[in-house]
């Protein structure tokens, strides 16, 4: 049977290609039957191991642990009435210190000299309180000195009651001692500590001849560092009816507006400067300008705050 050209050179080309490739596929089986087998050194190309090999019953296969012990390893000796004693020995009430059932307090708020655009002088402000948590009995007082001489001073006993965490009632009497004649007034308010930490006072008083006047006081802290403080104030006065003997006209009388900044060596002791300005209103400022004083001023302050 005659074959085509074609297949003949096929078969010739597929011949000759096994020939040439021989050589190569022989070295490379020889190379393997003599090479040494070793199972303790990793493969040279950093493949895996031969699994065949290992020892599976020394390898940890995520098998689960024995659970610890509950009950410990030594027991807990019973608790005896000894070691109950031991550890709560009985109270002594005869020994025991209560806290007092009086307390008290007094403020000096402001104790300063100042010194104006028309003269210099001093000025206080303070209170206090003995009593308990509830009632207590308030003494209040403030004044000024000018030019050598006692310009205003009154003195302020009340009855307080809280009636809420922040707030007091106040009911009771002032007595001043200046400016003109001394007079009585009978007094009633209010005093705590407001929204956003504003300390706030607003006290009306009723005198004689149906005389009404009222002051309100709102003082904030603002606390720079821990012991230096901004203490801004403002303080302003009414009056129902004109008393030209004491300087005073009907309605808003005086506004005074003030800016300490104090240092607390302690909590009980702080020194201060400021700056205070006070100014009058309506009928009470002619009055005080006909009788050769001025309608407003402007002081530098300076002065100490304690408590005890």
């Amino acid at each position: 049977m005659s074959r085509s050209p074609l297949t003949v050179l096929s078969a010739l080309s597929a011949g000759l290609l096994l020939a040439l490739s021989a050589p190569t596929w022989a070295q490379s089986h020889a190379g393997h039957a003599t090479a040494p087998i070793t199972t303790d050194a990793p493969p040279a190309d950093g493949g895996s191991a031969d699994h065949s090999q290992m020892d599976h019953s020394t390898m940890d296969h995520g098998m689960p642990k024995p659970r610890a012990p509950i009950e410990p390893r030594e027991p807990i000796p019973v608790v005896t009435p000894a070691d109950r004693l031991a550890a709560f020995p009985p109270i002594d009430h005869g020994a025991m210190e209560h806290a007092p059932e009086i307390h008290s307090m007094l403020l000096v708020n402001r104790l300063e000299h100042w010194d104006g655009q028309h003269g210099t002088g001093q000025a206080w402000e303070a209170s206090g309180w003995v009593g308990g948590n509830i009632n207590r009995l308030w003494l209040r007082s403030e004044g000024e000195r000018g030019d050598g001489r006692t310009e205003s001073a009154n003195l302020e006993v009340m009855y307080g009651r809280s009636v809420s965490p922040w707030w007091d009632v106040l009911v009771g009497v002032k007595q001043d001692f200046r400016p003109a004649d001394s007079r009585t007034w009978a007094a009633f308010g209010i005093q705590g500590l407001a929204p956003y930490k504003f300390e706030t006072s607003a006290t009306a008083y009723i005198g004689e001849g149906g005389q009404f006047a009222a002051t309100v006081e709102v003082e904030y802290e603002l606390l720079l560092t821990n012991r230096l403080i901004l203490q801004p104030l403002v303080e302003a006065t009414f009056s129902a009816k004109d008393e030209p003997a004491y300087g005073n006209g009907s309605g808003l009388n005086t506004v005074e507006a003030g800016l300490r900044l104090r240092y607390e060596f302690s909590r009980r002791f702080a020194p201060y400067i400021g700056i205070s300005h006070e100014r009058l209103f309506g009928d009470t400022a002619d009055y005080h300008e006909a009788a050769g004083e001025r309608a407003r001023d402007t002081r530098w302050v300076a002065g100490v705050r304690v408590w005890f």
